[in-house]
């Protein structure tokens, strides 16, 4: 899966209507998400607005959340 980072810059995100999920806590340790320019979807840290964005093809994407679902990304013991 090829990701990249990019500084975020008028086009890119300018118009994403970002979403903080429902099971963030209060503490700041948050991602966002948003569909940017082009059906690309973007990542960010939400105390960084204006930092970097982790954007992703859709198909990048979908990989992604199937691997979540799957629980390829879990902890050793989980």
């Amino acid at each position: 899966m090829a990701r990249r980072a990019a500084k975020r810059s008028g086009r890119m995100g300018s118009g994403s209507y970002w979403v903080k999920s429902s099971f963030s806590f209060s503490n700041g340790n948050c991602i966002e998400v948003a569909s940017l320019y082009g059906g690309a979807v973007g990542i960010r840290d939400s105390k960084d607005a204006e930092g970097l964005i982790l954007r992703f093809t859709q198909p990048e994407w979908h990989a992604f959340l199937g691997g979540v679902r799957n629980g390829e990304f879990d902890g050793p013991g989980t």
